[in-house]
Formats: C-alpha cells, sequence, structure tokens
C-alpha cells in the first residue's frame, strides 16, 4: 500500500456495513413483530366482533332468556384495568431507563391478570351453583363463549409476558426488552378494550335495541 493510499484510507468504514446491518436488521425484526401484532389483532378484533353481532341477532329470538348479572364482573374488570396501568407503566420506565420500576410493573401487570383469570374462574362457578351451567339457554352458552375466549387470548398473552421478564434480570439487552414490554403493553390495552365492550355486551345487552344499533344492525 502507497503512502497516499494509506493518508486516505478509512479503517472505520471497512466495518461500517456490518454495522449498519446489524442495526438495520434489528430495526427490520421489531418493525416486522409490529406489524405481525397488528395483523394478529385485527383477526382478533373480527373474531369478537362476529361474536357480538352473533349475540344481538341470538337475542331476537323468542327462546332467548337473559342471563344473571354477576356483580364479580365488576371487580374482574378492575383488576384488567389495573394490569393494563401497570404495563403501560412498565413501557414508559423501560422507555425512562428506570429498569426497576420496569421489572416492578411487568410483574405487577402479569399479577393484575392472573387475578382477572382467578376471578373469571369464579364467575363461572357462581353460574354452576345458580343452576345455570346447562347449555340449552343460549345466553348461557354465550357468556361461556365469549369470556372463555377472551381468557385463552389473555392465557396467550401470559406466555408472551412470561418470556419478556425472564429478560430483565441480570445482564440484558436494553432494546430488545423494551420492544418485548412495548408489544406486551399493546396487546394488554387491546383485550381491556375487547373486554370492556363484551363486558357492556353482557350487562346491557338484555336490551335488544341499544345492542343492534351498536352492532349497526339498526
Amino acid at each position: 500500500m502507497s503512502m497516499f493510499d494509506q493518508l486516505t484510507a478509512k479503517p472505520w468504514a471497512a466495518n461500517q456495513g456490518k454495522v449498519d446491518d446489524l442495526y438495520g436488521g434489528r430495526a427490520s425484526a421489531g418493525l416486522a413483530k409490529k406489524l405481525a401484532l397488528r395483523v394478529f389483532l385485527a383477526v382478533v378484533a373480527v373474531l369478537f366482533m362476529l361474536l357480538v353481532v352473533a349475540y344481538g341477532r341470538r337475542m331476537a329470538y323468542e327462546d332467548w332468556r337473559p342471563s344473571p348479572q354477576l356483580g364479580l364482573l365488576w371487580a374482574n374488570t378492575f383488576a384488567l384495568v389495573l394490569s393494563s396501568v401497570a404495563l403501560q407503566w412498565a413501557r414508559f420506565s423501560v422507555r425512562r431507563g428506570q429498569l426497576d420500576a420496569m421489572r416492578v410493573a411487568l410483574l405487577a401487570g402479569g399479577a393484575f391478570t392472573v387475578v382477572f383469570l382467578v376471578g373469571q374462574v369464579l364467575a363461572w362457578r357462581q353460574l354452576s351453583t345458580m343452576a345455570y351451567f346447562g347449555l340449552t339457554n343460549p345466553a348461557i352458552a354465550f357468556f361461556y363463549l365469549i369470556t372463555g375466549l377472551h381468557g385463552l387470548h389473555l392465557l396467550g398473552g401470559l406466555v408472551a409476558w412470561g418470556r419478556a421478564v425472564t429478560k430483565v434480570w441480570g445482564d440484558f439487552d436494553v432494546a430488545k426488552t423494551r420492544q418485548s414490554v412495548e408489544l406486551c403493553a399493546t396487546y394488554w390495552h387491546f383485550l381491556l378494550l375487547v373486554w370492556l365492550v363484551l363486558f357492556g355486551l353482557l350487562f346491557t345487552g338484555n336490551n335488544l335495541d341499544i345492542l343492534l344499533k351498536l352492532c349497526g344492525i339498526r
């Protein structure tokens, strides 16, 4: 190599492509995960929307008998709200670099979610003690279907939450952890919104006219 080549050489440029590929790959992977989550949430939203419409249409039949309004569902709803708030707190904390607060918030979000799921099981038990467990009443069948399907999606979310929790102790990649926390928070906010709609459906859905207007059927 000549002296001119040595003076004009850019030793950092040799690795610049690798660095660009590294960060570009991370960005692409992050965008892909966000896009995949959005597509999944869109599919789930359509699924629950179809259930709501089916619920409204089924109410028009003469054999429809309203399901009992369980007060326990209010407590369960409050627990799910707290879990969503906790995960939003975790999102803010990891963005600000407050890792200890993020850990506490992440654990709190999972704990409140478990409380919600346990409460849903207790609601099922209440119905069974009230002799409502039989599926001959279509309103009760819809109650089990709607709450069970929502609970399954939350259980799936807890799997992703558990993977995020395992990453936040010891030495960990803050960028990857931030992405996991943000995806979990987005998922929880979505399921909270879905539950609020379903909760209103179960408590006010006995009024057929209001429900059909909300569904756009009337």
